[in-house]
This record gives C-alpha cells, structure tokens and sequence, in this order.
C-alpha cells in the first residue's frame, strides 16, 4: 500500500503593530508637550510596525516657543534606534511648517508612496503605503497609514481612494490598514469589510469596532487596523492610565501571524 502524501511542514512568523494619532506630541487640548513621554511608551510595545497619524515634519512656532521642542522630524525621534526604517507623509502644509502620516518599521521598506487624499483646502489628508518583507517570508506585506478626513463627502470619496489602492494590489499578498478613520458612524468600516473582505482587529469578538477617543473616556471608535490574508493572534485597544494621559487617542495594538 502506497503511504499517504504529506504537505511540506508550514511555517510561521509573527508580525505585530500599532496605530496611534499622537496630536502632534501634545495631551488632549494642547495642554502639555509629552513627545518624549509618547516615545517611551511606544518603545514599551515592542512592535514590529507603526502608524502614526498628526507627525509633525517642522514647526517654527512651537519651536521658538516650547523650551524641549525637539527639531527634529518627530518621526525621526519617535523611531530612533528601534526602528531603523521610517517613512513620512507629509499632508498638512502651512506657513510654519507641516504635519503628516508616518510608519516605523523594524524591516526595511521595499516600495513607498505617499498619496494625497485631500478634497478641502481645510482638511489635507493622506495614504502613506509600504511594502516590506518580513524576515523568512517569501511573501511581501503591504502597510498602510491613512488619516481620513470628518465630513461625509470627504470620507466617500477617500473610501473609494482606499479601494483603488487595494484593488491594485496583488491578491495573494498581505494587508494591513492602519489610521484613524474619524468613522463613528462606521460608514467606512462597512463598506472595507463588504467590497474588499477586510477585517478589523478589535472587532472580531463584538459587533463594531472598539471606542478610542476621547482616550480618557473613550465613546467613538476613530483609530482601526484592518487586515486581509494575516491570522490574528491577539488585538487590544491600549487604554489604561499611562496612554490616557498622553495623546486625545488611544492607540489600537494586533499581533498577527504570518504562513509560509
């Protein structure tokens, strides 16, 4: 009798990371500078990627203004020696400097495009996206960042942005859409799950997506990270006392794992 065919042994590795909108270094309201309290925590996650939403690029009037201005690209700062890989965004542009989307990542990146996303001189928005391969895997795995903007005409046309850009994309590959989605009325979150088969972390086990912001006492769930084509292994919005004293969000945490 002929033994049965065995499949080749698979194998698997873990990717983790984290979206947060840190208001460009500043607590809820603007009241305190906490860029390097920012830095530490993030540091304390040990993840592998990060999103980041309201990086400031430059700013001359905080600058000239705040003793511990850090002159740097906050990006730059914020990835240090952690993440030898980072990219910037910039989206908002002024007179005193800009602010954008950034992505720190401990692999390093293999493609990078920043897309407008913008539809209102008031509201600058972007789609920053990565495509790196992480170490044994034979595949690559796109990273995005995105900051949608608040109104609904906005948002619908960015959705459709957003789906362009996934539809470009080889359907074998891995996603992860990383951002806040100003989306409490979970326009956006419906129509990524229903035209594209994305799932959100931290909804898998309830009906919605969990609330983020105000991080003090969260009621709206602004900051998501959608995946496609990864396994979740654990999510969690990052809520206790040390995160609420930083930014106005609570940053969103997923650990995946990826098959090979």
């Amino acid at each position: 009798m002929n033994s049965p065919h065995k499949s080749p042994a698979q194998s698997s590795t873990e990717l983790s990371c984290l979206t947060y909108n840190i208001h460009k270094g500043f607590t809820f309201r603007n009241q305190q500078y906490v860029l390097e309290e920012i830095r530490q925590a993030i540091r304390a996650t040990q993840v592998d990627l990060v999103g980041l939403q309201e990086v400031v690029g430059e700013h001359q009037g905080f600058a000239n203004s705040i003793n511990d201005w850090h002159p740097e690209g906050h990006f730059e700062f914020l990835a240090d020696s952690v993440w030898p890989h980072y990219a910037y965004g910039k989206n908002a542009i002024y007179q005193q400097g800009h602010h954008g989307n950034a992505v720190l990542s401990k692999y390093p990146f293999l493609q990078l495009r920043n897309t407008d996303i913008s539809h209102s001189r008031y509201s600058q928005r972007g789609l920053l996206h990565a495509r790196i391969q992480p170490t044994g895997l034979n595949s690559f795995v796109n990273i995005a960042c995105v900051h949608m903007g608040f109104m609904p005409f906005e948002q619908y046309k960015q959705s459709r942005q957003i789906s362009e850009w996934i539809a470009g994309l080889p359907r074998h590959e891995p996603i992860i859409l990383m951002g806040d989605f100003n989306d409490w009325h979970l326009r956006i979150h419906r129509f990524l799950l229903s035209q594209h088969g994305l799932r959100e972390a931290t909804s898998l086990n309830q009906n919605r997506p969990r609330n983020t912001y105000p991080a003090k006492k969260p009621i709206l769930a602004m900051d998501r990270i959608y995946f496609r084509g990864l396994k979740l292994v654990r999510s969690e919005v990052l809520k206790h006392e040390d995160w609420a004293t930083l930014s106005d969000h609570n940053p969103v945490y997923a650990k995946f794992l990826l098959e090979f």
